[in-house]
């Protein structure tokens, strides 16, 4: 490979990477229009559109991803093997890009972040939180943490966080004007608030289990959001029920802000897992972060 075709790659993993020709210009150390003619050239040298552009943003093709899926593992490897040779022997070192969902970075990776880098110094941790599925391979990740539900069956999975659970709750002052339910299927009569899915704009119908029995409510109500944490706030205004991760309103239902509802309907259920593909090999930063996992004391399961 000539040393054009080298920087040309770069110049595409690193617009990849951080989202912007002006973001990627400044880690690379050039001039914005000088990345953007690299990147015209490598485009004008496959023949094909490797991003869709705006003012504002910037998408991969189809091509792009295929691409993105194979060189940027490459690049990964060259940069870490480049990184442990000018280490100290013995030390790990390295980038570590990780895909995470918001929940699971608040509750349940941060809490690990400081000490994990603290016993890896040379380790630079990249965490890009976003809800929506992605896949981890071809935007360039070395893993994800998702719930275990949501992973492929080609990803090795390593645990995270202990059993979650979802609760159903409500302000008092909601359930003193409107009553309250006793089964799932009362719930076509009150105001819910509801979640739409990041990946694919649906609005998540509420999941419920008892004795075997399984079954979904779509449910109807006056709002409707893309982050979930905000239910836990207007619920507690009494505006109406919501359905969020037990460990998210565990203090409001502890002050009484908050009452549990259909408590024999939501059943614990397998929690997030760390996830990486099993064909690739383990760069040493990911390896450490696997050893980390596997000897810290796990966080405490949601309380029902």
């Amino acid at each position: 490979m000539r040393s054009s075709e080298y920087a040309e790659l770069k110049a595409f993993v690193a617009i990849v990477e951080h989202g912007s020709f002006r973001r990627a210009a400044a880690h690379l150390g050039v001039s914005p229009s000088a990345l953007s003619q690299t990147f015209k050239v490598l485009e004008e040298r496959l023949g094909s559109r490797l991003l869709n552009r705006t003012t504002r943003s910037i998408a991969l093709t189809d091509t792009g991803a295929r691409l993105l899926g194979k060189v940027a593992p490459a690049f990964a490897t060259l940069e870490e093997a480049v990184v442990q040779a000018s280490a100290t022997p013995g030390t790990v070192a390295g980038r570590l890009r990780l895909n995470v969902t918001r929940d699971a970075a608040i509750h349940h990776l941060a809490p690990r972040i400081a000490p994990f880098l603290q016993g890896h110094p040379g380790i630079e941790l990249d965490v890009v939180v976003e809800d929506r599925l992605v896949d981890i391979v071809g935007q360039g990740f070395d893993a994800g943490i998702r719930l275990g539900e949501r992973l492929e069956q080609d990803m090795v999975a390593v645990r995270v966080s202990g059993p979650l659970s979802m609760v159903v709750v409500a302000a008092p002052r909601y359930l003193e004007r409107h009553g309250t339910p006793q089964s799932p299927h009362d719930l076509h009569a009150h105001q819910c608030l509801a979640y739409r899915r990041p990946t694919d704009g649906s609005v998540y119908r509420w999941e419920f289990e008892n004795e075997g029995s399984t079954l979904e409510v779509a449910v109807n109500g006056p709002l409707l959001v893309s982050d979930p944490e905000l239910l836990t706030r207007v619920a507690v205004d009494g505006l109406g029920i919501a359905y969020v991760f037990a460990h998210q309103v565990q203090r409001q239902i502890a002050e009484g802000t908050l009452v549990q509802l259909l408590s024999d309907w939501t059943p614990p259920f397998p929690g997030f897992y760390l996830y990486y593909p099993s064909r690739r090999l383990m760069t040493a930063p990911l390896q450490a972060l696997v050893r980390s996992l596997a000897d810290a004391k796990p966080l405490a399961p949601d309380v029902k």
